[in-house]
């Protein structure tokens, strides 16, 4: 299948306009449906294969926005109606293979990951089709499924985790909120209270950030527990080895601080309790270390000095796709030539200064690109990394490194808040793991530093585009 995704995006919104003034009763029943496949291959070819068709509970997302008005997402998957041909469902979403496909060991080797898509239950036949964007960002077909939803294939059943749930906030309907689920590993039944206390305090945090403040009534937020049989999870750069229920890791794609589950299966199947969005994998943990992928999960160590800029951050991820803007730390991908303008909506190549894409937020007396005081910084943040590295590399305690991110807090935040464009959104050089060639919007953002728990203007406007396609 070689279809190219050519259809401007102008038009997709339109015919969002058209597709959402229908009713969504026509179109599909009240429920979930949940497609699992699994994805395999190397860094340089990849294959989809059908594992299960399922029901995974009531549909929580909008019923007028059913054509995704984004755009974001390495991937994206579309369901046509198989009579007519007609796109009645559309997302964006990154997924574990395609980060892993930017790691070395996928140049060497093949990887096999479980992946699931989740739309409305459809009343009638569907094709599912999945497509992922080429090197000048066009959308291409890389698998396509024919699904009947009454086929014997294909489970209606609804399936009881048998895992306790509670609510913590409900604002409304959820077909008209963001529902929030959040799930944790490595919490015995004797620390389910710790569980509770967890989820209130890092919620707090987030409420205290815009545009998460001034929109908390758009949230719905519920949690099941899963209670470990010990605590904590499993951490192997430190030699600490153990199982807990959802199979969170440290250590994904051999860095130290990545902390992912790769048992999406297990974790779908407890997160259908519920119905939800988005979701937040709390990992009771005082190793620093988390990780968000659009549109799949967020995780966090909760016990951490910096687990609310952790939470928040890698909520960032996962909600709106905003990359990272920091460069100097470590990352495990391979960092590839910038050859097209990047599709997520915080970074820039600014290829054309007339064109920035956060042209609009940009005052007239701001130059583009931004000057900032790049050397001194970059200096700066290089020696902090490698003071990091001696630490893990000698599993110093985690309050050495702790106080080594507090000296970096205090040392940055002095270069980057005193600055002539501190404050300012214009394109300030070094994002998205490139100290040269790419830009970020905002000298300091808590996508670039720990320094404030503060989103910028632009990743802002990010987020409440994806609170809007939930909430209408």
């Amino acid at each position: 299948m070689t279809r190219k995704f050519t259809l401007p995006f102008v038009l997709m919104n339109i015919l969002a306009l058209i597709l959402s003034a229908q009713d969504y009763s026509t179109l599909f029943s009240g429920n979930t449906m949940r497609v699992d496949y699994f994805h395999s291959g190397t860094s340089g070819e990849e294959h989809l294969s059908l594992d299960r068709v399922l029901n995974d509970g009531i549909w929580s997302g909008s019923r007028t926005v059913l054509l995704d008005e984004l755009n974001l997402g390495l991937y994206r998957f579309e369901v046509l109606d198989a009579e007519t041909g007609m796109v009645i469902f559309s997302r964006g979403f990154c997924s574990i293979f395609g980060e892993w496909q930017t790691t070395p060991e996928a140049s060497s080797g093949w990887g096999t990951f479980h992946e699931s898509v989740r739309f409305p239950w459809p009343v009638n036949p569907v094709r599912l089709l999945i497509l992922k964007r080429d090197r000048e960002n066009r959308f291409t077909d890389v698998w396509e499924c024919h699904i009947d939803p009454d086929s014997r294939f294909v489970n209606p059943s609804i399936l009881n985790p048998g895992y306790s749930t509670w609510t913590y906030m409900e604002n409304g309907p959820p077909e008209t909120k963001v529902d929030i689920l959040i799930l944790g590993d490595g919490y015995t039944q004797g620390e389910m209270e710790k569980y509770h206390d967890d989820i209130e305090r890092l919620t707090g945090e987030l409420f205290k950030v815009e545009p998460f403040m001034s929109r908390r009534s758009d949230f719905n937020i519920r949690a099941v527990e899963t209670p470990a049989d010990i605590s904590g999870v499993n951490r192997p750069h430190s030699g600490v080895f153990k199982r807990s229920p959802l199979s969170v890791s440290f250590g994904a794609f051999d860095s130290e601080r990545y902390a992912l589950t790769f048992d999406n299966k297990k974790v779908r199947d407890i997160a259908s309790a519920v119905p939800y969005d988005f979701t937040i994998i709390l990992v009771n943990e005082r190793t620093y270390g988390g990780g968000g992928i659009y549109q799949l999960y967020t995780t966090v160590c909760t016990d951490n000095q910096f687990s609310g800029y952790i939470f928040i951050h890698e909520l960032g991820h996962h909600m709106a796709a905003l990359a990272d803007e920091y460069y100097t730390s470590a990352v495990s991908y391979e960092i590839e030539e910038i050859t097209s303008e990047p599709w997520e909506l915080n970074i820039t190549a600014l290829a054309d200064p007339e064109t920035l894409k956060w042209k609009d937020l940009v005052s007239p007396d701001t130059p583009v690109p931004t000057p900032w005081e790049k050397e001194e910084y970059d200096q700066f943040s290089m020696g902090i990394q490698r003071e990091r590295v001696k630490l893990r590399a000698d599993h110093s305690p985690e309050e050495m490194m702790e106080a080594l991110f507090s000296r970096e807090r205090e040392q940055s935040s002095a270069i980057l808040h005193h600055m002539q464009y501190s404050g300012s959104v214009g394109a300030f050089e070094g994002a998205g793991y490139h100290q040269f060639g790419l830009y970020r919007p905002s000298a300091d953002c808590i996508m670039f530093t720990r320094n404030k728990n503060d989103f910028c203007p632009v990743c802002q406007n990010a987020l409440n585009r994806v609170i809007n396609q939930y909430t209408r």
